[in-house]
């Protein structure tokens, strides 16, 4: 009995070995396809457009994006540097022909020319749509000054090629800016820009150059921007931090205990806004100061920091989303600033008289008129988070605000005539700065 069974029982052992294993696949539906552990993962196709990250990317970022707050001085010193602009696509030099006695009425830009070049051998190209109708007389003078006189009268640009003997005229124009050293003179040119909605800005930051393309207004604009510059003592620079806080119960932050906490006297003025309001604060109240008393009812985390640079008198920006995460919901806000430093009726000559709008591509958030001395802080609250919210529905909480501080200072253009100053003691040094 045992020689006949046990074959039998060695083949059982055999074929159980010999069973299949059966790994456990996890098995999912994703719109409508079965997706399992071993499916190679199928993405929809994405459309030619650059990436968010690489369209993100900016030299100026690390020079923009950081404060430092335990090194900040309200009043500094540049020196004064000139900044020119040239053509880059005039082309080569016209012929050295005389003109005299050439008159023009009501004829376009083309047809001026046209005449002026006529028995010349030289043709007008027009390479987009010029139509502008002009009236003139050029008594006396060469060939290029009067090809410029008519352009200019015209708001064209012209380029000649020597080659096919072609003056071509068009609408827009490049430019080769050359720019100061310092970085924030060149953020400041780049902010007032910016802030007149010039975007096409490449800025070489090794030789310290700036190319950008315009008609004649953007011209008009970046020479008044140079102007403002040269003539001006000062410009204003905003040092800014921008939170999310988040109360730790369902309830709103209590603004109020900001009084008892800080004193009265440390908070100058409250300016409501449509949306929001602005707190006119003494040095006291700080990013430090600040964060620390959000931290007794609240969490608060920073979603962008950076520097903007105008000069007195003019308008610029600061996008919250070149200095945050691209995941933020306030990536979209924009802080915009027009500012005056100098002496208003009277009341002291460090007074900054300031304009900032908070606005976002669906229109304008907030605005607040902001009078102040230098020393001040700005503190905007009572943002509502769901202002940035578009979907009907959100896992932020409906008391979570944005917190905007600022803090402006004062960067002095030393002029060439002005004497040496090292040696002044800091008063006296701060009021030839500011008289």
């Amino acid at each position: 009995m045992i020689k006949i069974f046990m074959p039998f029982a060695v083949l059982v052992a055999l074929v159980g070995c010999n069973q299949p294993r059966y790994d456990i696949i996890e098995v999912q539906t994703v719109q409508n396809f079965v997706v399992d552990s071993r499916s190679v993962p199928i993405f929809p196709r994405k459309a030619a457009l650059t990436t968010d990250i690489a369209r993100r990317f900016s030299i100026d970022l690390p020079k923009r994006c950081h404060v430092d707050w335990d090194n900040q001085n309200l009043l500094s010193v540049l020196p004064f540097e000139e900044i020119n602009i040239f053509r880059t696509d005039k082309g080569d030099p016209l012929p050295e022909f005389f003109v005299s006695d050439y008159k023009f009425e009501k004829k376009t830009t083309a047809e001026a020319l046209a005449g002026l070049l006529e028995n010349t051998g030289i043709t007008v190209v027009v390479d987009d749509s010029v139509l502008n109708v002009i009236t003139g007389e050029i008594s006396a003078g060469t060939l290029s000054d009067a090809i410029e006189l008519i352009a200019r009268m015209g708001r064209v640009y012209y380029s000649y090629d020597a080659f096919a003997k072609e003056v071509r005229i068009r609408n827009r124009t490049k430019w080769l800016m050359t720019m100061p050293r310092d970085q924030y003179m060149i953020m400041a040119i780049m902010d007032a820009m910016r802030g007149s909605d010039i975007r096409n800005l490449v800025v070489n930051w090794a030789d310290k150059t700036m190319i950008f393309e315009g008609d004649f207004a953007t011209e008009r604009t970046v020479r008044r921007i140079i102007a403002e510059l040269g003539s001006k003592k000062n410009l204003i620079a905003w040092d800014i931090d921008v939170y999310r806080v988040y109360p730790r119960n369902n309830d709103a932050i209590r603004w109020m205990d900001m009084i008892p906490a800080f004193g009265s006297g440390n908070i100058k003025m409250s300016i409501p806004g449509v949306v929001g309001r602005m707190l006119v604060t003494s040095p006291e109240i700080n990013t430090k100061t600040l964060q620390s008393f959000l931290s007794r009812s609240a969490n608060s985390v920073l979603i962008s920091q950076g520097t903007f640079v105008i000069p007195n008198r003019w308008n610029s920006r600061f996008d919250i989303g070149q200095c945050s995460r691209e995941d933020r919901l306030e990536t979209e806000l924009i802080i915009g600033a027009t500012a005056a430093f100098g002496d208003f009726a009277g009341q002291g000559r460090d007074k900054i008289d300031a304009n900032i709008v908070l606005y976002t591509k669906r229109g304008e958030l907030a605005s607040f008129k902001v009078p102040s001395s230098l020393g001040d802080n700005y503190v905007i609250i009572g943002i509502p988070t769901h202002s940035f919210v578009i979907d009907p529905e959100t896992l932020i909480s409906p008391f979570a605000e944005l917190v905007v501080f600022m803090s402006p200072r004062i960067i002095t253009v030393l002029q060439p005539d002005v004497p040496d100053l090292q040696n002044l003691p800091g008063d006296l040094l701060r009021q030839v700065f500011v008289d």
